[in-house]
């Protein structure tokens, strides 16, 4: 989401994370899955949300209203973040790619 402020673009916003976190998502045995939908939860799903994104600058000019205006009716763009941060917590359709790792996390 920072990201998506920051630089403006959701493209830039889904690329940064994404090298920066492959190899930690390897080491955790966290299945790449994973990271492919965080980042679509972070980078695309909220880059509308800001005016000065290309896609909030494009929305803002086919609709001829400002993102503050369809915030409230944007629910999947803002809600989508919080409930990843809760699956991420709870662990809720997280996969492993090691079958050990998973049996490991379910005995805890």
């Amino acid at each position: 989401i920072f990201l998506n402020i920051a630089t403006a673009d959701q493209y830039l916003a889904i690329i940064f994370p994404a090298k920066m976190f492959k190899e930690t998502y390897k080491e955790k045995n966290l299945d790449l899955r994973v990271l492919s939908r965080t980042l679509e939860d972070a980078g695309t799903l909220t880059s509308p949300l800001f005016a000065w994104n290309t896609c909030g600058a494009f929305i803002s000019g086919a609709l001829g209203v400002s993102p503050l205006a369809y915030l409230p009716y944007a629910i999947l763009n803002w809600l989508n973040p919080i409930i990843a941060i809760i699956y991420g917590y709870t662990g809720f359709s997280v996969k492993y790619t090691n079958e050990e790792v998973v049996a490991e996390y379910f005995i805890e």
